[in-house]
């Protein structure tokens, strides 16, 4: 029984090691913080005075022929491309998964905890994902779109964002 304990922490302090180093979180430009709802998703750019709205998939009847059924929402997250990214999930009343496949992120949120996790966005474009929890009956519901957009025009849309809250 002592050869196969050494050998497990032999492989053991190895993986440990490596489990650390993934979890490194970088020097964030932006942390956005999501909130998991039955059946929306909140986001919350506390960097930029406190920029919070809520985002909700549009209902099929509504659809504009650009968008896609069942993935399209009303209000999309905004991020600059080529910027170290810092995301916050939790959630207000069950486990709700927040999930991009195209950026590799799959992050549950938790309520009472709060998960951070970090991506890097190489180009602009949609991205798109969905609740990947079986969080209820209409968790196919919560969709996730993320616009990438060049930095001078995020720092232009943070501008307009902020401009209409003062209205």
């Amino acid at each position: 029984t002592i050869l196969p304990a050494i050998i497990l922490l032999f492989i053991a302090f190895p993986s440990l090691r490596l489990l650390y180093l993934l979890d490194e979180i970088n020097e964030p430009l932006i942390t956005l913080k999501t909130i998991g709802h039955q059946w929306y998703w909140s986001y919350e750019y506390s960097d930029f005075m406190n920029i919070e709205f809520d985002s909700y998939m549009i209902p099929t009847n509504e659809l504009n022929l650009n968008n896609f059924r069942l993935l399209d929402v009303d209000n999309r997250i905004i991020l600059p491309m080529n910027s170290q990214i810092r995301i916050l999930v939790t959630a207000a009343d069950v486990i709700h998964s927040w999930t991009i496949p195209a950026l590799g992120v799959k992050i549950d949120g938790t309520p009472g905890r709060l998960n951070q996790t970090n991506f890097f966005m190489n180009r602009p474009g949609l991205f798109y994902g969905q609740c990947s929890e079986i969080c209820g009956a209409n968790h196919s519901f919560m969709p996730i779109v993320i616009e990438s957009i060049p930095t001078n025009f995020f720092i232009k849309w943070v501008m307009n964002y902020s401009n209409s809250l003062d209205d």
